[in-house]
C-alpha cells in the first residue's frame, strides 16, 4: 500500500468519529497499527540520537551492555559492545512503539497541535523511562549506582530520547496539514 493511500486512510478515520459500525473498529485498529509503526520509526531515530548524545559524554556503552554481560553472556560489558548497542536499540524501538500507541489513544490535548503534544508528552515519557531505568534496570537488576554527574547525563540522554521521539511521532500524526510537505521558512529552505 502506498504512503499516500495510508495517509488517505488516516484522514478518513477522523470522519468516522462517533459511529458504531464495523468501520469504526477497523479504523481504530488501522489507526493504532499506524501509530505503533510511527512509534517504532521514532524509537529507532530517537535511540540513535540519544546514543549519539551519550556516548561521547559518558565514554561508555549503554547499561544494556551490562545487562547482556550479566544475564545473557559471560565477561565484561566491554566484551559485548555490539550486543549492548543492539539491545539498547531494541529497548528504544520497543519503547517507541508503546509511545506511538499511547499517543494515538490520548485525546485530552487534541486542541494542541500534534507536534506540540509530541514534544510535551515525549519529554515526560523520556523522563519516566529514565526513572524506570535508574530504579529498575540500574539499581534492582544490575546493582549499578551512578554518580551525580553520570546520573544527570543519564537523565539528559533520556530527555533527548523523549523529545526526539515526541517530535517524530507528533510531526507524523494525523491532523497534520500535509505530512509529505517539508517545513519551509518564509524564504524557502
Amino acid at each position: 500500500m502506498a504512503v499516500s493511500d495510508r495517509l488517505g486512510r488516516l484522514r478518513s478515520i477522523t470522519g468516522t468519529e462517533g459511529h458504531t459500525s464495523d468501520v469504526d473498529d477497523d479504523s481504530r485498529e488501522v489507526h493504532l497499527a499506524d501509530a505503533v509503526a510511527r512509534g517504532i520509526q521514532g524509537g529507532f531515530v530517537a535511540t540513535l540520537m540519544m546514543t549519539a548524545f551519550r556516548l561521547p559524554l559518558l565514554r561508555s556503552l549503554p547499561p544494556s551492555a551490562n545487562f547482556w554481560s550479566q544475564y545473557i553472556a559471560d565477561g565484561e560489558p566491554d566484551d559485548h559492545p555490539v550486543a549492548g548497542l543492539v539491545l539498547h536499540l531494541l529497548y528504544g524501538v520497543g519503547s517507541g512503539a508503546l509511545f506511538g500507541g499511547l499517543f494515538s489513544l490520548y485525546t485530552a490535548g487534541r486542541s494542541i497541535e500534534p507536534e506540540g503534544r509530541g514534544l510535551v508528552w515525549g519529554s515526560i515519557y523520556g523522563m519516566v523511562l529514565s526513572a524506570f531505568g535508574v530504579q529498575v534496570m540500574l539499581h534492582a537488576l544490575l546493582d549499578i549506582r551512578l554518580e551525580a554527574d553520570e546520573l544527570a547525563l543519564f537523565h539528559a540522554g533520556h530527555l533527548v530520547y523523549g523529545l526526539s521521539l515526541g517530535a517524530w511521532v507528533g510531526s507524523r500524526t494525523e491532523g497534520v496539514e500535509n505530512p509529505d510537505r517539508e517545513y519551509e521558512y518564509d524564504d524557502g529552505n
